[in-house]
């Protein structure tokens, strides 16, 4: 985490003036060049890895998230009210090792930093463009002022690029949020202009329980061409990089808690498309939206849940079954990398003789798709550069075959509880006790073989072909039908 002291005087200058009677209007203001030395330092981060939570230095007490593959963004205090900075700008983004892609970002990450406040905290967000255009911010799902609310043309004229706006309102119900611009609404977010924002209780709050990992990201989607680094932002359902936190299996970082730990997760969608989200292992529950936490007796046992484009979900369970579980989208292209698309299916179809033809004409050319994709997985293919495989990723028993939108959920005894400074560290791969591992069947005679059970007696058949079907009408005999008498 960098802090940026020549960004005001490099990129807007002026002289120092105060900005906290800037934002007493209804709406967002325009910061006026000479009060720009007033503001909160700018703060950046480039590393796309997991930063440990941020305790707050001030203010009401709460316990942090922790954004997966992100951060959370530090505050001042002001005459009582919580200062912020975000800075719109082009952003690096590693996708995952050996492809980055040039997003739009805030404070040098796309998505953005995370956004902590309590229930009753007054905040002064300031937002400055350093973008080629227009933008503003919406702060989605809160209850705010009119004025505030970041619709360009509609509540507010845009942020020119060059400019810094005030945005300042009360945050009035705790909740899982986001911001996001509305400005040229269909670049912007395919460029990955968005962040997470949670609000926690002030107190206690009889819908919302006290967990002990609390874990945010967003969902989001790129399409960009391999060999290429900039999303192609008139796409509206091909694309080929289904992300979390603008992040790629094998580079979204896995998730670590301690058996018995009770878990949030915090999980938004800014996709142009529904994920079902899948835990392995265990079962959970829906226990807020972006509407609010979700009454008690509405809430069921799940394994997937569906979340929606605009949608937030928390979901909630206990980490009682130790291993490596996968989490991932239930939508199968969605856990994959670089997806072209109109490529039919050869599975099924020789190309021996084809290939030796081509071999030729293009040496190293290699068949694809005759038995299946999963090949691909363990395949060391040449690709363009900055171009990530469609599945890649590598597990304690070989290649994982899986790419986007999958991590995994490391489950452990010894795990350090979460406000240890060890408390988020990978513990490295499960050790399963013996013979809870599946495993190659080679017959009766083989060391630690299940006994099968013993046959129950039938009558005598005559042998059948694996592919044959044999059919038995009730009632036994040709054309008879039991039952129907009959008519």
């Amino acid at each position: 985490m960098t802090s940026r002291r020549h960004f005001l005087s490099g990129a807007f200058g002026g002289a120092a003036l105060t900005a906290s009677a800037l934002a007493t209007a209804a709406g967002a203001q325009r910061v006026r060049r000479t009060s720009l030395l007033g503001l909160p330092e700018p703060v950046a981060q480039s590393s796309a890895s997991t930063q440990a939570p941020l305790a707050p230095p001030n203010g009401r007490p709460y316990r942090p998230v922790l954004t997966l593959n992100g951060w959370t963004l530090p505050w001042r205090m002001k005459d009582g009210v919580k200062e912020f900075h975000l800075v719109a700008e082009p952003v690096l983004r590693e996708i995952a090792p050996g492809m980055t892609a040039r997003l739009w970002g805030y404070n040098g990450q796309s998505p953005g930093p995370t956004i902590e406040v309590v229930e009753g905290d007054r905040v002064r967000i300031f937002v400055s463009n350093k973008l080629p255009e227009v933008t503003t911010v919406h702060w989605h799902g809160q209850r705010l002022p009119n004025g505030m609310d970041g619709v360009s043309g509609l509540t507010q004229p845009p942020i020119q690029p060059g400019e810094t706006w005030v945005y300042e309102f009360a945050a009035r119900r705790p909740g899982t949020f986001m911001y996001h611009p509305h400005a040229d609404e269909m670049v912007q977010m395919a460029m990955g202009l968005m962040g997470f924002w949670v609000t926690h209780p002030k107190t206690r709050h009889p819908l919302i329980s006290e967990v002990d990992r609390d874990i945010c990201f967003l969902l989001n989607a790129y399409d960009i061409e391999p060999g290429a680094s900039s999303p192609k932002v008139n796409t509206m359902l091909d694309f080929n990089l289904w992300t979390w936190n603008s992040r790629a299996f094998p580079g979204i970082d896995s998730i670590h808690v301690r058996q018995g730990d009770r878990v949030r997760l915090r999980i938004g969608n800014l996709t142009m498309t529904n994920h079902p989200m899948h835990i392995h292992g265990h079962e959970f529950e829906v226990t807020g939206t972006d509407g609010g936490p979700v009454p008690k007796t509405a809430r069921w046992p799940e394994v997937t849940t569906d979340i929606g484009v605009g949608q937030m979900r928390q979901i909630e369970f206990i980490a009682d079954e130790v291993g490596d579980w996968a989490f991932h989208c239930h939508k199968s292209h969605h856990t994959m990398n670089a997806m072209g698309h109109g490529v039919p299916s050869l599975i099924g179809v020789k190309q021996d003789d084809l290939a030796r033809q081509i071999n030729q004409l293009v040496p190293g050319y290699m068949a694809m798709g005759e038995n299946g994709m999963h090949d691909m997985a363990e395949m060391d293919m040449e690709l363009p550069d900055n171009t990530l495989p469609m599945m890649t990723g590598t597990g304690p028993f070989g290649a994982i075959g899986m790419g986007g939108m999958f991590s995994t959920i490391k489950v452990r005894q010894d795990q350090p509880p979460a406000h240890h400074p060890d408390g988020h560290r990978d513990p490295g791969w499960f050790r399963h006790p013996p013979g809870t591992v599946a495993r190659l069947w080679e017959g009766e005679g083989s060391p630690d073989a299940p006994r099968a059970p013993a046959p129950e007696a039938t009558p005598a058949t005559a042998p059948t072909s694996p592919l044959e079907l044999t059919v038995r009408k009730p009632g036994g005999g040709p054309g008879k039908h039991s039952g129907h008498g009959g008519h």
